[in-house]
């Protein structure tokens, strides 16, 4: 068979590529292409089922095509669907939770289709994003980046998804440690450096992700603290492998020592290691799609699920006689009580695994969970089942891993009610979704 074809792209994959197919009807993934384009590509990876594919050129654009406004476009893996129209993408995040709900999750077709909404878009498709942590790559002349589309390491000067004047902190941060690299007795051991920034609260946090051991605290604080002004500078502690790897401390080396965000009424602060949405804005239509299927309930007792350090818990407590919240992460625990003693809230938090504390509560009447990209664990949805709840609010970051949970939530105690996909990542495949269940 021979390699270099010309193909027409039919959609978008649930990943970062085009999808095409072979006169022979095999699939053929293709990067850097939109819905429409008639390309010329060279296939690269050739398997029983599937083939990968190079873009050598775009012979027939698409009326959806945009052209991508990063001077990394295909280089950095950030934003790989930044040349698809908006409009485009939001369709798409769409079609990839109604896919998923009916392939995965064995729900029918027909029904999932009148079910989910169309995608409630971020109010701004650039500029949205409240946090980027950006790799540090260490040696004579450390450099900021990002994960390349390849594979390895991508250095990056500015990003486009940070606000305003933030988007050149990459650049700015890069003379910084160099300037302080060169004035250091030793190599700086940092692997990653976060970036906070809200533009309702004003505030901008530095994180420096290392092992521990010496390091140039407060010459490290003297010159970060010229770079854009930052509110807070930690430095956080961890140990282990990339994926594996646990926080052991936080080092507060100027400022504030936490990160504050203003969602909706509530001020909400966060340490470095603790998770927030990405995209304030967003957030806000993800925090009102989800409470709302709560309206007119008034409901006693409401468990929140993987709650973090307070996204749903504050908003939950303002309705609800009792929020009973779980949550295993201690920053997030710590964080959550530090939001809940500024708001008032009367909260019950639980500190710790959602499989094992659950089964212990008792019962309520309603069930928010919004648990990490992997999902609910089987002891979870056990105990759902066994708990009889008369609604679960289901939030999830995965389209495969909600649909496999729906899929045996509603096996014998629960029925799909409403779903809605939330866009919290322009640019980028991944979308959020609410799925409102009741009781069979």
């Amino acid at each position: 068979m021979r390699n270099n074809h010309t193909l027409r792209i039919e959609r978008l994959s649930n990943s970062a590529d085009g999808i095409a197919h072979l006169p022979d009807g095999k699939t053929v993934f293709v990067p850097g292409t939109c819905p429409g384009d008639e390309v010329n590509v060279r296939l690269v990876e050739e398997k029983a089922r599937f083939a990968r594919a190079e873009l050598l050129d775009v012979l027939t654009p698409s009326p959806d095509r945009t052209e991508p406004r990063c001077p990394y476009a295909g280089l950095c893996g950030g934003c790989p669907w930044q040349q698809v129209s908006y409009e485009v993408q939001l369709g798409a995040k769409r079609e990839q939770v109604v896919g998923a709900l009916v392939h995965i999750g064995g729900f029918d077709t027909d029904i999932v289709e009148e079910l989910c909404d169309p995608t409630i878009p971020s109010p701004e498709p650039w500029g949205y994003r409240n946090k980027v942590e950006f790799d540090f790559e260490a040696g004579g002349h450390p450099s900021l980046g990002l994960h390349a589309a390849q594979g390895g390491f991508m250095p990056i000067e500015r990003c486009l998804l940070l606000p305003g004047k933030h988007g050149a902190i990459p650049k700015a941060l890069t003379g910084a440690f160099r300037y302080l690299q060169g004035n250091a007795s030793r190599t700086l051991d940092l692997t990653r450096v976060g970036v906070r920034v809200s533009r309702r609260t004003g505030e901008l946090e530095l994180a420096l992700w290392g092992a521990p051991g010496a390091f140039p605290r407060k010459a490290a604080a003297q010159v970060l603290s010229s770079v854009q002004n930052p509110s807070s500078i930690v430095r956080v502690l961890v140990k282990g492998q990339r994926k594996a790897r646990r926080v052991t401390g936080v080092e507060v080396l100027a400022g504030k020592g936490c990160w504050h965000e203003r969602l909706d009424r509530d001020l909400l602060a966060f340490s470095a290691p603790s998770f927030f949405q990405v995209n304030t804005a967003a957030a806000e239509a993800l925090r009102q799609v989800a409470l709302g299927h709560l309206d007119g309930m008034s409901p006693q007792r409401v468990f929140d699920l993987y709650c973090g350090a307070g996204t749903f818990t504050l908003p939950l407590a303002r309705i609800a006689d009792e929020v009973v919240a779980i949550e295993s992460a201690a920053s997030s625990v710590r964080d959550l009580k530090r939001n809940l003693r500024h708001s008032g809230a009367p909260v019950r938090i639980v500190g710790g695994d959602v499989a094992r504390e659950l089964p212990a509560l008792g019962p309520a009447d309603a069930c928010l969970v919004d648990p990490p990209r992997a999902g609910l664990a089987v002891p979870v949805v056990d105990a759902l089942c066994e708990a009889r709840l008369e609604r679960i609010i289901y939030v999830s970051c995965d389209p495969a891993t909600l649909a496999r949970d729906l899929k045996m939530l509603c096996h014998s105690c629960y029925t799909m009610e409403h779903v809605t996909p939330v866009d919290l990542f322009p640019q980028t495949p991944h979308v959020e979704t609410v799925v409102h269940l009741s009781r069979l």
